[in-house]
């Protein structure tokens, strides 16, 4: 329940560790959690340049306002995406240029809102990432109530606060800290496997093994993910 809730934030992922996220890609990322987890109906609004990671820092508001992004952007600390689940609504926009900038200014890693944002055309200028289901004039009310770090679903996606979150030009993801080393390793090898594959595409030598049922769910198998 919705409640003006304000928890302390989680303790931020090591740096080196998101660093490595950044470097790779969603899709990989996703291929390696059993192709469950994913964020549905975001896209970026942002002009993309490489990808977004960065420690969850979550928020949970009444559809239509933004009183309590407002309030997490007091504690937001670099290095922290703020996740907002917004409900789905895409009637009214929660964020915009100023809080992008000021996000930026304090250091955030991006956002992440399940919901709609406005100022489309200043967002797809700028390179601080910026996701969201829609985009559309209306603004928010500021109101509340509202919840910050308290597990939210963002188009799906359970996202708890301390989550690693990583996204790009094919979306979302987000996963516990606890897993981040061996999925780190996982998504290694699978970048390995398939820079050999486009390898031998490319030098004539590719055989279709890459079309096998087995192929594909190699990877899938080496990780197991709490529940």
């Amino acid at each position: 329940m919705i409640g003006n809730t304000v928890l302390p934030s989680a303790q931020q992922a090591d740096e080196a560790v998101v660093s490595a996220f950044r470097k790779s890609s969603t899709a990989i990322i996703s291929d390696n959690l059993h192709r469950l987890p994913g964020a549905i109906g975001l896209r970026p609004f942002h002009k993309v340049n490489g990808a977004m990671a960065g420690t969850a820092l979550t928020v949970r508001v009444a559809a239509g306002d933004n009183l309590l992004i407002h309030k997490a952007l007091q504690l937001v600390r670099p290095g922290d995406v703020v996740v907002v689940d917004g409900d789905g609504e895409i009637n009214r926009a929660l964020v915009g240029e100023i809080l992008t900038t000021l996000a930026e200014k304090r250091g955030a890693a991006g956002f992440v809102i399940n919901g709609a944002v406005r100022d489309a055309g200043a967002l797809a200028k700028s390179e601080f990432p910026c996701f969201a289901c829609a985009a559309i004039h209306r603004g928010p009310y500021k109101n509340g109530p509202g919840d910050i770090n308290v597990s939210v679903s963002i188009g799906g996606l359970v996202v708890g606060p301390g989550d690693i979150v990583v996204g790009d030009a094919d979306g979302v993801v987000a996963f516990p800290q606890a897993i981040a080393a061996d999925l780190l390793e996982a998504v290694h090898a699978q970048e390995k496997k398939e820079d050999d594959i486009l390898r031998r595409i490319r030098d004539g030598s590719y055989t279709d093994a890459y079309g096998k049922p087995e192929a594909s769910n190699e990877l899938s198998r080496t990780l197991r993910v709490p529940v």
